[in-house]
């Protein structure tokens, strides 16, 4: 069972749904296993908790 994990600030449901399907098919797609075979995690942190450049997310905005 393959598995795929993003790591990311959190997205609207909407968006979530589309990343999932697109990075199943586009993994599905470079190593021929097919779709349903793949899970994925959407691990989703608070922009105040994601520091990028030595500054949170949540002051740069």
């Amino acid at each position: 069972m393959p598995l795929i994990t993003m790591k990311i600030a959190p997205l609207p449901k909407e968006q979530k749904a589309e990343l999932a399907q697109r990075m199943t098919q586009l993994a599905s797609e470079i190593t021929g296993i097919p779709e349903p075979a793949f899970t994925m995690f959407v691990e989703e942190y608070p922009t105040e908790n994601i520091a990028v450049g030595g500054k949170l997310l949540s002051e740069r905005k």
